[in-house]
C-alpha cells in the first residue's frame, strides 16, 4: 500500500504547496511512484503548481522527474448511500484508485478547516505541518501566556490531529508520525526565536509530535512557482552555477527529507 503523506495547517501562507511539491518532487527525482491530490479546491495552489511543471515540460522539453497529480473524481449525488458525505467518498475513491500503483501519496490540505482536511489527516502515515516561527502561527497548535513559556491549553488544529489519530486507532491503523516544520525562521538569534523553539519543543512532548527544520524566507520560491520548478530542477533547467543562498535552500530540503524518515528513503540523495 502507498505511504500517505498529508501536508496540512489550519491556516495560510504556511508554505503548505511549497513544501508539498518540493517532497513530492524528490521523491520522485528517487525513483518512487509519487501521486499528488489537492483538497484545496477553491485556490488549488499544489495544483496549479503541478499544471505549470507539466507545460514547462512540455514546452522546453525537458525530462524533470515528476510526481503525478490527479484531481478528486466527480461522484453523483445518486451514487451516494444514505447518510454519505459527498466529500467522504470523492477523497475515499481517489485514494483508493491510487494506492495499487503508488510508492507515496502526497496530499495538501486547505488553509481552512474543511470536512476534507479531516478525512484527509485521518488517512495520514505521515503529517507535515509547516508553521512560521510565529506565535500567530503556534496558536493553531497551542495557547499560550503573554511572555509564550507556559502553554495554556491545545488548540483548535492539535485537536482535529487527535480526533484523527483517534479513527486510526480505532480503525486498527499505525499512529499518525506527526512532524511540524519551522519555516521562515530567522537567521539571527532573536528573543521570539527562541521562545518559539522553547515552546514547540515542550509541546512537542506534551501531544506528540516531532520538530523538523523548513525553508527560510527565499525569493527563490517565488520565481519557481510559475515555471512549476523545485530546487532541485535547477541545473536541470540549465543553472550552471548556483548562488549561495540557492545552495543553502537545496540543503534545507535535504535536511528536511531526512527528518521525515519516511520508509524506503535514503536520506542521502
Amino acid at each position: 500500500m502507498a505511504h500517505i503523506i498529508v501536508v496540512g495547517n489550519e491556516k495560510g501562507g504556511a508554505g503548505k504547496s511549497t513544501v508539498s511539491m518540493h517532497v513530492a518532487t524528490a521523491l520522485a527525482r528517487m525513483g518512487k511512484t509519487v501521486c499528488a491530490l489537492d483538497l484545496d479546491l477553491r485556490q488549488k495552489t499544489f495544483g496549479r503548481y503541478s499544471e505549470n511543471r507539466r507545460a514547462f515540460v512540455e514546452d522546453s522539453g525537458t525530462d524533470l522527474p515528476s510526481p503525478h497529480y490527479r484531481e478528486l473524481p466527480e461522484v453523483p449525488q445518486s451514487a451516494l448511500g444514505a447518510g454519505e458525505n459527498l466529500y467522504d467518498r470523492r477523497l475515499s475513491e481517489a485514494v483508493a484508485a491510487l494506492q495499487p500503483d503508488s510508492d507515496f501519496i502526497v496530499i495538501d490540505c486547505p488553509g481552512s478547516h474543511t470536512r476534507l482536511s479531516q478525512v484527509a489527516h485521518s488517512l495520514a502515515d505521515t503529517l507535515i505541518t509547516p508553521l512560521n516561527d510565529s506565535f500567530v502561527d503556534f496558536d493553531l497548535l497551542a495557547h499560550v501566556d503573554a511572555e509564550g513559556r507556559k502553554i495554556l491549553s491545545p488548540s483548535v488544529y492539535s485537536e482535529m490531529v487527535w480526533n484523527a489519530r483517534q479513527l486510526r486507532a480505532q480503525a486498527g491503523l499505525q499512529p499518525i508520525d506527526w512532524i511540524v516544520v519551522r519555516n521562515r525562521v530567522g537567521a539571527q538569534a532573536m528573543i521570539n526565536k527562541e521562545k518559539m523553539g522553547a515552546a514547540l519543543d515542550n509541546l512537542a512532548k506534551r501531544i506528540g509530535f516531532r520538530v523538523a527544520p523548513g525553508f527560510s524566507e527565499r525569493v527563490i520560491f517565488r520565481e519557481l512557482f510559475p515555471r512549476g520548478l523545485t530546487l532541485l530542477d535547477l541545473k536541470d533547467v540549465g543553472v550552471k552555477q548556483l548562488n549561495i543562498s540557492n545552495i543553502a535552500a537545496r540543503q534545507e530540503l535535504r535536511d528536511l527529507i531526512t527528518a521525515l524518515n519516511l520508509p524506503g528513503i535514503d536520506p542521502s540523495f
